[in-house]
C-alpha cells in the first residue's frame, strides 16, 4: 500500500496559494512543496493538524491510501 497526498488538491479548492499556507502554519515554503509533491518519509501529527485547522479539512481529505501494484 502507498500512501499518497493530495495537499495540492485541497490547496487548488481552497484556492490558496503554498506560500500563504505555509506562513499560516508556521514551516517553510519549501517544506510544503516537498509536502505537496509526496517526496517527505513522514509528516508530524502538529503540522497535520495546522494543515487541517488552516485548510478546514480532515487528515483524510489529505492523505489517501493506494494499493500498490
Amino acid at each position: 500500500m502507498q500512501i499518497v497526498v493530495r495537499l495540492d488538491v485541497m490547496l487548488a479548492r481552497r484556492k490558496m496559494k503554498s506560500r500563504e499556507l505555509a506562513e499560516r502554519i508556521g514551516i517553510s515554503e519549501q517544506n510544503v512543496s516537498l509536502l505537496k509533491s509526496g517526496k517527505v518519509k513522514g509528516i508530524r501529527f502538529e503540522t497535520l493538524a495546522r494543515i487541517c485547522e488552516v485548510l478546514q479539512c480532515q487528515p483524510g481529505d489529505l492523505l489517501e491510501a493506494e494499493p500498490t501494484l
